[in-house]
Order: C-alpha cells, then sequence, then structure tokens
C-alpha cells in the first residue's frame, strides 16, 4: 500500500525532520486563527454586520497561508492518485456556492458565504498536505487542543464572576469585549445562566465540548509521557462540568451516542480506559457540579461572588482525575494491553463493550429521568434532564424548522437559494412566528443555500473521504491509526452534533471541522487514478494558476469588503458628532463603490438623503433616495428594512397609493407579521374610502377585497396557531388588532355585506367601551345589526351608559348607503 501515512513515508516526510520555512510559516497561520478566531465570537457566520470584518480577516490570512503552501508543497503537487484529486474536488464546495449567488434571496449574504466556504477549502488543502508530516502534525494537534483547553478554561472564568479579567487577557484583540465583559459569555434566558463562553450559544459551545472531551480521553490513551496524561486528564473536569452549565439537551443526548460509536474504533483494552476515564471524570464532575453550579447562578443574579471557593471545587476535582489518569496509563493499562491482546484478534470483539455502553446508557437514562437520582445535579440541569422527550418545545419548534426548510428547497430545488438564504427566506415559508434566523440544522440549511446539486457535492466529498480513512484505519497497525484519529473525533462529533443545530455557522467550527477532514484525508486509504491521471507538470501549472488566481481574488475582495463595512463605521460616527452632509455622505458613497448594494450602507445613506428632502424639500433628495433603495431592492429582495424605508420615503411625499402596493405585493413574504398586515388593512381602508368618496366604485371594490383578504389571512393565521402541539410555543405575538376588527367591519359594511360586518365587529369587542376604538367598533356594529333589523341590547346599553349621544351616530350610519 502506498499510503504515505499508513504506509511509506510521503514525500513531506521523505524531505527530512526539517521543514521549511514554508511551512513553519504554515504552522505560525494555523496558531493565529485558532486562537485568534474564537475570541471573535467563533466567527458567526457573516449575517451580522459586526462579524464580517473578523471573518474577512480570517479570509485574507487564508489566502496568504494558501500562496505559502503552494510555495512549499509545489514540488508535492500532482494530480495522480485518490488524495491529491481530493484536493481538487474540494474546490467544487465553493463553487457550488458561487453558483448559487445566480438564484441568491441576498447578494450579501450569498457573497460572505463564498468567501467563507473558500476559507474552508484552504483549510482542507493545507490540513491535507501539512498533516501527511509527522511533526507538523504533531504540531498542529497541540495547537487545536490547546486553543480549546484555553476556551474552556476562558467559559469557567467568566461563569465564577471573573468575567473582567478573562476579558482583560483578550479584549485587546477581540471586538466582542463590551465595557471590559465579554457579551454574552453566559447567557441568561428563561432556564437561568447557561454558559456558553466564546460562541455566545450554549448549544454550540455544548458540542465544541464535546468532541474535545472525546479528544482529551483519546490524548490520555495514546500519551507515552506522564505529563501529557495529567495534562488532559486535569481537563476532563472543567469540560464535563461546562458541559452541564451549558444546559444543552441536545449535548446531553448526542454525548453517550458519540461515545458507543467512538468505542467501536477502538480495541478492547483501550474501550476499557476509554470507560474508566468517562467514568472518573463524571464522578468527579457530579461531585462539585451543584455548589459550583449555584456559586455561577448567585453571582449572575447578583447574590454572592466567590470565584475562589468555585475553583477550589474545580481545580481538587480536577487534579485528583489528573493523578488517577497518570496512574492508570502508568500502571494499569498495560497490564489491560497485556491481557486483552488476545481478545483483540478475535472477530466482533470491539463491539461486546459498545453493546455493554448502550445497556448502561439506557439503565443511567431510565435512573436519572425516572428516579430522584437527579436531584443530584443541580435543579435545572436537572429539570433539563426530565424535561427531554420528542414532545419538547425545542423538540418541535426544529421540526417546524426542517419541514419549513423543505419547502423552501421544493421553490430553490437545483442550486439552491444561495448563502444565507435562511435567514431571509424563512418568514415567508414559516409555519408559525417563530424568530430564527438559523434553520438549527447544518443539513437543511446547506441544501437551502445550494439545494440539491451543492448536497450532494458536499455528501459525496464527505462519505468518499470518510469510507477511505475508515478503510485505512482498518488495515492499519495501532500506532498508524493513531497518528490521526483526533480529526476523525473533531469531524464525527461536530458533523452529529449540526444535524439539529446551527454549529456550522461560526466559522471557527467550520475552520476545526475542515481542518480536521483535511487530516482524515492526509491518513485515508489511498490509490493512484490512472484514468484521470495528469503529468506532475501539467498538474503543477493547472493547480499553482488557480491557487495564485484564487487567492489574490479573496485578498482584494476581502480588503474591499472590510473598507466598505469600515466606511459604513465611520459614517454612523459622523451622523452623531458631525452636522455636515456632505462630510456624513463621503464615507458611504465610499462604502458602496467599494461593495455595491451593501445593506446597511444603502440604509445609512438613504436615512440622510431622507433627512435632506425633509429640511430642504429638495427633489434631488428624494430622488437619489428613491433609487438608492430600488436598486439595492435588486440584490436584497428580501430585506424588510429597506421596504419599510421605502414605504417611509412614499408617505413622506403623500405618495400613499405606492406605499399600499409595497405592502400589498410583498404581504407573502411576511406571512406572520402581524404589522405588516395590520398596515396593509389600515391603508386598503383609507385608499377605498377616498375612492368611494370619489363614486369610483370598482377601484373602491378592489381596495377592500385586498383589506378584506389580508384580515382573513390573519383571521385563518390565529386559528391555525391553536392547532400547535401543546408543547410548541406560538413564537411572536398573532392576532387580530382592534384597528384590524374596525377597518375589516368598515370594509363589508360598505360594501353592504352588514352580516358579515357584524360577525366580524362583535368577535372583536371587549366588555370594556371605556376605549375610544373599542366604542368606535360598537358603533359600528350596532349600526350594522340596525340595518338588518336587529340589535344586542347589551352593547347597546353599555355604549348609552357611556354617551348618549351615540344613538345618533348610530341612527346615521345604519341610514347610509353605499
Amino acid at each position: 500500500m502506498s499510503n504515505p501515512v499508513y504506509g511509506k513515508k510521503s514525500s513531506a516526510s521523505r524531505n527530512g525532520d526539517k521543514l521549511s520555512v514554508a511551512v513553519w510559516l504554515l504552522k505560525i497561520g494555523i496558531v493565529l486563527l485558532m486562537i485568534w478566531a474564537p475570541f471573535q465570537a467563533g466567527l458567526f457566520n457573516g449575517l451580522i454586520l459586526q462579524f464580517e470584518n473578523p471573518i474577512f480577516g480570517s479570509v485574507i490570512i487564508g489566502s496568504f497561508l494558501l500562496l505559502i503552501w503552494l510555495a512549499a508543497y509545489y514540488k508535492n503537487i500532482k494530480l495522480d492518485d485518490q488524495r491529491s484529486w481530493t484536493a481538487a474536488f474540494v474546490l467544487l464546495l465553493p463553487i457550488t456556492y458561487l453558483l448559487s449567488v445566480i438564484s441568491a434571496v441576498s447578494h450579501h449574504f450569498a457573497m460572505n458565504m463564498v468567501l467563507i466556504q473558500c476559507l474552508y477549502a484552504i483549510q482542507f488543502i493545507i490540513g491535507l498536505y501539512l498533516l501527511q508530516n509527522k511533526q507538523a502534525n504533531r504540531f498542529v494537534e497541540i495547537t487545536t487542543i490547546t486553543a480549546a483547553y484555553i476556551i474552556v478554561m476562558f467559559g469557567l472564568l467568566n461563569w465564577l464572576g471573573q468575567g473582567r479579567t478573562a476579558s482583560a487577557l483578550v479584549g485587546w484583540f477581540s471586538g466582542t469585549v463590551f465595557n471590559g465583559e465579554y457579551n454574552q459569555a453566559v447567557w441568561i434566558d428563561a432556564n437561568g445562566p447557561r454558559l456558553a463562553s466564546v460562541f455566545q450559544y450554549p448549544n454550540t459551545y455544548a458540542a465544541f465540548l464535546m468532541a474535545f472531551f472525546f479528544v482529551a480521553v483519546f490524548a490520555i490513551t495514546r500519551s507515552r509521557k506522564g505529563y501529557e496524561q495529567a495534562i488532559h486528564g486535569f481537563m476532563l473536569v472543567p469540560m464535563a462540568l461546562s458541559i452541564l452549565l451549558t444546559l444543552s439537551r441536545g449535548g446531553l443526548v448526542f454525548l453517550p451516542v458519540v461515545f458507543i460509536i467512538l468505542l467501536l474504533f477502538l480495541k478492547p483494552a483501550k474501550q476499557v480506559l476509554w470507560i474508566l476515564y468517562c467514568l472518573i471524570a463524571g464522578i468527579g464532575t457530579l461531585l462539585i457540579a451543584k455548589p459550583v453550579t449555584e456559586l455561577g447562578q448567585q453571582f449572575h443574579q447578583g447574590i454572592i461572588h466567590n470565584p475562589a471557593k468555585g475553583w477550589g471545587y474545580v481545580l481538587a476535582a480536577s487534579v485528583i482525575v489528573a493523578a488517577l489518569a497518570w496512574a492508570i496509563q502508568r500502571f494499569l493499562a498495560p497490564k489491560l494491553e497485556q491481557r486483552l491482546s488476545g481478545l483483540s484478534t478475535r472477530k466482533l470483539a470491539n463491539l461486546w463493550l459498545p453493546i455493554g455502553s448502550i445497556v448502561a446508557v439506557v439503565i443511567l437514562a431510565a435512573v436519572f429521568l425516572g428516579t430522584n437520582a437527579k436531584h443530584i445535579l443541580p435543579g435545572n440541569i436537572g429539570e433539563r434532564l426530565e424535561n427531554i422527550n420528542f414532545q419538547q418545545h425545542s423538540v418541535l419548534e426544529r421540526l417546524t424548522f426542517y419541514k419549513d426548510a423543505l419547502k423552501v428547497v421544493k421553490d430553490y430545488p437545483v442550486i439552491g437559494a444561495g448563502g444565507g438564504a435562511w435567514a431571509s427566506l424563512y418568514e415567508k415559508y414559516q409555519n408559525n412566528p417563530y424568530l430564527s434566523r438559523q434553520a438549527h440544522s447544518f443539513v437543511m440549511q446547506y441544501i437551502v443555500e445550494v439545494g440539491i446539486l451543492g448536497f450532494v457535492v458536499f455528501l459525496a466529498f464527505i462519505l468518499f473521504i470518510s469510507c477511505k480513512y475508515i478503510r485505512g484505519y482498518i488495515r492499519s497497525s495501532e500506532e498508524q491509526r493513531e497518528s490521526h484519529f483526533i480529526y476523525f473525533i473533531l469531524v464525527f462529533s461536530l458533523f452529529i452534533h449540526s444535524l439539529m443545530d446551527f454549529n456550522m455557522s461560526y466559522v471557527y467550527i467550520g475552520i476545526i471541522f475542515f481542518l480536521g477532514l483535511g487530516g482524515m484525508a492526509a491518513a485515508m486509504d489511498n490509490a493512484p487514478v490512472k484514468r484521470l491521471a495528469l503529468k506532475p507538470s501539467a498538474a503543477r501549472g493547472i493547480y499553482s494558476a488557480v491557487t495564485v488566481v484564487a487567492s489574490l481574488v479573496l485578498i482584494f475582495t476581502s480588503i474591499r469588503y472590510i473598507q466598505a463595512n469600515d466606511e459604513v463605521t465611520r459614517g454612523k460616527e459622523l451622523m452623531s458628532t458631525s452636522s455636515n452632509f456632505q462630510e456624513i455622505k463621503a464615507p458611504l458613497e465610499r462604502a458602496l463603490q467599494k461593495r455595491a448594494g451593501l445593506p446597511d450602507a444603502a440604509l445609512n445613506l438613504h436615512v440622510l438623503l431622507k433627512a435632506g428632502y425633509e429640511q430642504t424639500q429638495d427633489e434631488a433628495f428624494y430622488n437619489e433616495s428613491y433609487a438608492l433603495l430600488t436598486n439595492t431592492l435588486k440584490k436584497e429582495p428580501f430585506n424588510k428594512n429597506i421596504y419599510n424605508q421605502l414605504m417611509a420615503l412614499h408617505e413622506l411625499k403623500g405618495e400613499h397609493e405606492q406605499a399600499y402596493a409595497i405592502l400589498r405585493d410583498n404581504a407573502d413574504k411576511y406571512a406572520w407579521d402581524m404589522n405588516w398586515y395590520d398596515q396593509l388593512i389600515s391603508q386598503s381602508f383609507e385608499l377605498g374610502y377616498q375612492a368611494l368618496g370619489q363614486t369610483n366604485i370598482p377601484e373602491k371594490e378592489q381596495y377592500f377585497k385586498t383589506g378584506l383578504a389580508a384580515y382573513q389571512h390573519v383571521a385563518s393565521g390565529v386559528e391555525h396557531l391553536k392547532s400547535l402541539p401543546p408543547g410548541q410555543f406560538q413564537g411572536g405575538e398573532f392576532y387580530i388588532t382592534p384597528q384590524m376588527t374596525l377597518n375589516a367591519g368598515k370594509m363589508h359594511f360598505m360594501m353592504n355585506e352588514p352580516d358579515q360586518a357584524a360577525a366580524i365587529l362583535k368577535n372583536g369587542l371587549t366588555e370594556d367601551l371605556k376605549d375610544s376604538t373599542m366604542r368606535e367598533i360598537a358603533r359600528w356594529y350596532l349600526a350594522a345589526l340596525q340595518k338588518n333589523g336587529a340589535t344586542d341590547q347589551a352593547v347597546y346599553d353599555q355604549l348609552m351608559q357611556i354617551d348618549p349621544a351615540e344613538k345618533n351616530s348610530i341612527d346615521q350610519l345604519a341610514g347610509l348607503q353605499f
């Protein structure tokens, strides 16, 4: 076998132990990304402006690293085997995202995702080549694990009330520190404080912790040096404790699943050690979980601040587990290896302990969920465990997201709706008025963005690497298996959890994931590809040209995007400090020159131009603002903020029909926006009433029909929400407002449909008629009844008691003819 890791040495290894300057620069670049990136809130996916510049900065770093990679590995570039073609195959991933720009519902988000996918492809290519070298592989492993351990300790510092100390350490390079505190390192929601560390989202932090917990267990069993075993053992309790502090049910559910599957890759002696370390870490964590959790909760509730006591618990448990890990590896592990060596050769021997673990997990789950054992855990953690079921609101909401995502795929099946499409589109397709700019599933979000074609390409890429890696793993020696198993642990753990959450929306998680795939590809079973083989010179020429051109384009584009964002920031600052119109306008115009259609720049420039029109009534300001918004909508056709500003601009000039047209034509994009439909119903009535006053009956009927259809949409939506499963939250507010009721009733009344008018108005009445709108509803309701020779004596008496003059108003309304 010609596997450079599992078989004979790779050409990179044959170059000697000394690594070139270029390779050292690659390693330094990876250190920068691994340490810097997570403290930029994990480089959240570019849907929010404040995270864009760090992402573009990462793309620039990655692009330079790609050029350095070319210099370091130029002589190794070839296209004659499966591994080298995999390095070419990965380029299809950003290409599918680039293709989806054609049908993108947000050009801004779509281009951001193209850059992010290019960064991932770069990480994969560098990882594939660099991690074939033993020294480089060891260096990257240490860097990745060290960064993870730093993140874990950073999270605990914030939990125990030392957030300002932790933030001071990273504030000089992190853009997520505000007023001396790292933003949302500890989440506060209905469940109380939840640990999120650098990710600002507890569930993603739980996935990260799960992956590196198993990496630490693996590192203990692989390490030959006692101090390394002790370091990794020391970190088991902080990571296990942090998982509990996230209150992530998904993390607790997937943890045993991933553990059992990973056991299948180990021989019996290692399986025993893994189980032993997990038990020791679990016991140590449970012993301190309650006091440490309560101390953190008390601090974040402003009751008490005693970090020394909390750290005393954590350090004591960690030191004991570290000592046990060292002792087990020193004295017990060799005996286990010796006594179970014969068992390793037996067929299916590695299945016994995983099957036993499944039984143990089921028993433990039954004990914790069905008995008082859950009280061992802090109250909120026990309550979260107790609520794990398929009728729980987070499960039901995720299932709703997935069904809604499939609706999007149905309309954008082949190449998708572009990067970031879910954030732009979900309001159109949502089943109920939830607020979620993430689909809470990497798979569903990926299909929405790049369609079936892009997802098939991604799936083929993942499956090919995984199958080849596992095949090579099975055929290899113990030492060869252990050389890259850390990457499989990371990829598998992160991917499994991402099936039901948006972990991959964090660029830092994506970097780890694709670097891990590169590590797997570096070790995978390899074979020549004779049919597609190219001469080395041709392969180098093609790859070099693509690499140089792509790197320069990425660097140039990222710099332009950063400059555009900086100009927007400058413009915003000037709005609050300067009164010079041209001075404020200049940076916003430069932003649009550097990145056409940048929504934030367009909206801020519009605000400036609108103010200019309001002050001077100069039509040039109005026309420029109108052109700016309409041109931006061509690239951002689902941007609600731009539509709202365009409507406000029309209203400013008294162009009510144009504002109404925007409400009417785009209502289907915001099916659960109550305010949108309230405006549409109100505008429909006002314009219809004006048409009635002009005796334009056909136009009146048209406006009223639109308004009544909008009212019926709201009424149907309210009924639909009643059918949601009991455990599922409705989401945002959605109900028929008094103003909707009044306008709909009036429209039916003026269309000579008093029966329908009375029915709608009655449903909107409350017992308290002191409110002016409610009295008007009652007035029109009684007039509608009077037209049909009926009355509601109770409502009539109540209204007369408030104001006897209402009788004349009712009679006048009842006598009107339309």
